[in-house]
């Protein structure tokens, strides 16, 4: 029997443990896409307790509190940190072949040295231990990043911020490359013309530009685009439940910005163009600047409408969604190819149904310009777990090459996730290494070696131009 969370966690064979331990483990971290706070890195804050850098802001765990019977107050609700810490510790021994289960003690192991499992009984101590060593400089974010071995950070920010706190960390000459990424989904969703108004009125302001008609607002968005560039970004992000390539006309689009500017009620079919349109300039502009594409698709966001009104987004309602997804994208992505104009694009599918349609599709559209121009992009959110990373991997070995996959990501808000690369990397020898103990790959540990530093660094290294 093996023991629980040692060296050889996940690695099932003498092959996978070589490999894992020669060429995987010690590879930097390029984390090209997440939701870390950027200011929270410029200020190099120091968090006051466990709870802070743990819990807060981490919806798959509330989701398991939830689950368990956790009344919220204790998740989201005006509990103290350390009840709030007690009832995650009560839910941790519930949480058995849940990923969290592996997370929370990979964790604690990684950052705090604890090798104790959470429960009630350990509740009190661990809480004290954590908290006495986040005190520490060596806690501060910027050296937990340092100490994690991370040398890229990718933000998620809207065209709007101002990017101050990436040019603060420049100035300060940080080690860690903290860029940002423009993620514009905001300013395409005609779904709430309430919000979309305003933020056509904040964009005015900040671009310092007039917008009274569709062409305005295309050069206010140009110009943060521009600014973004400017500021060090290589990459953009949408997070969508599907890709919109609705056919439309530039009449159509100018009239349908009318109405939204009018206030007037769009019909579906003036809300599926207007947001076709603007995904479309988006990639283009991708494209002029040489950025990496990124589309998030698949979610079904907010079920639950009680929670979100008394809660807001983000806080853990949301669920894989079956939306279908081919068409769409082979539309969208070909129309950019035709004219020449398609940038290095990583899809990410929530639905795992739909593994074999992204990891196929993305063959469509690689054109011998660069490896792996289109990426079938690692497993995330729900799946971001043992059981959803290894079917990506396997439908991208199938239809596709694994060896030019750019790696894992985080795709969190939590300081404390850097160990889900540790976890994809030992997920991924493991696989190798099984396939070379079964005769199934040659017993080539070095060519082994060298696909699998390339999956967990020098890929993304290479493709993102870091």
């Amino acid at each position: 029997m093996k023991n629980f969370l040692d060296q050889d966690f996940l690695l099932q064979t003498k092959t996978a443990q070589r490999i894992y331990h020669e060429f995987a483990s010690h590879q930097p971290i390029i984390d090209y896409h997440c939701h870390l706070p950027p200011d929270q890195i410029a200020d190099d804050i120091n968090f006051k307790n466990i709870t802070q850098i743990w819990l807060y802001g981490d919806h798959y765990k509330w989701r398991a509190m939830r689950a368990n019977g956790v009344n919220e107050a204790y998740i989201t609700g005006n509990k103290t940190d350390e009840e709030k810490f007690t009832a995650w510790a009560a839910t941790v021994p519930y949480t058995l072949r849940n990923p969290l289960y592996h997370w929370t003690h990979l964790e604690l192991q990684r950052y705090f040295g604890i090798t104790e499992l959470l429960s009630p009984a350990s509740a009190q101590k661990i809480y004290a231990q954590c908290n006495e060593k986040l005190q520490s400089p060596e806690f501060s974010i910027r050296n937990i990043l340092k100490n994690k071995n991370v040398e890229v950070v990718g933000t998620t920010d809207d065209p709007l911020d101002n990017l101050s706190h990436h040019q603060k960390l420049k100035q300060d000459n940080y080690s860690v490359k903290v860029l940002p990424a423009y993620r514009p989904d905001k300013a395409m969703n005609a779904d709430d013309i309430s919000g979309l108004n305003k933020y056509i009125d904040q964009l005015q302001v900040v671009a310092n530009i007039d917008i009274s008609n569709f062409d305005d607002y295309l050069k206010a968005l140009k110009s943060r685009h521009d600014y973004f560039a400017e500021n060090g970004c290589k990459l953009s992000d949408h997070g969508l439940e599907q890709i919109y390539a609705e056919d439309y006309t530039d009449a159509e689009i100018a009239a349908i910005f009318i109405k939204i500017r009018n206030n007037e009620v769009l019909l579906p079919l003036d809300i599926l163009k207007f947001k076709s349109a603007m995904l479309y300039y988006f990639a283009v502009w991708d494209h002029e600047k040489g950025w990496v594409q990124q589309f998030h698709l698949g979610a079904l966001r907010n079920n639950n409408a009680r929670a979100l009104t008394n809660l807001g987004p983000d806080t853990g309602w949301d669920s894989i969604g079956d939306f279908t997804q081919g068409r769409a994208l082979s539309k969208f992505l070909n129309r950019l190819d035709t004219t020449n104009q398609l940038a290095k694009t990583i899809i990410y599918n929530l639905n795992p149904a739909d593994n074999e349609l992204f990891a196929t599709m993305v063959g469509n559209y690689n054109d011998g310009s660069v490896a792996g121009k289109m990426q079938f992009g690692s497993a995330w959110w729900f799946l971001d777990q043992k059981d959803g990373m290894i079917k990506q991997m396997n439908a991208l070995s199938n239809m596709g090459l694994l060896s030019r996959m750019v790696g894992m990501l985080t795709d969190s808000r939590s300081f404390m996730s850097f160990p889900r690369h540790e976890y994809f990397r030992r997920l991924l020898c493991n696989l190798l290494g099984d396939d070379i103990e079964n005769g199934e790959l040659p017993n080539d540990i070095e060519w082994t070696g060298k696909i699998v530093s390339d999956i967990c660094y020098f890929n993304a290294k290479n493709y993102f131009n870091f």
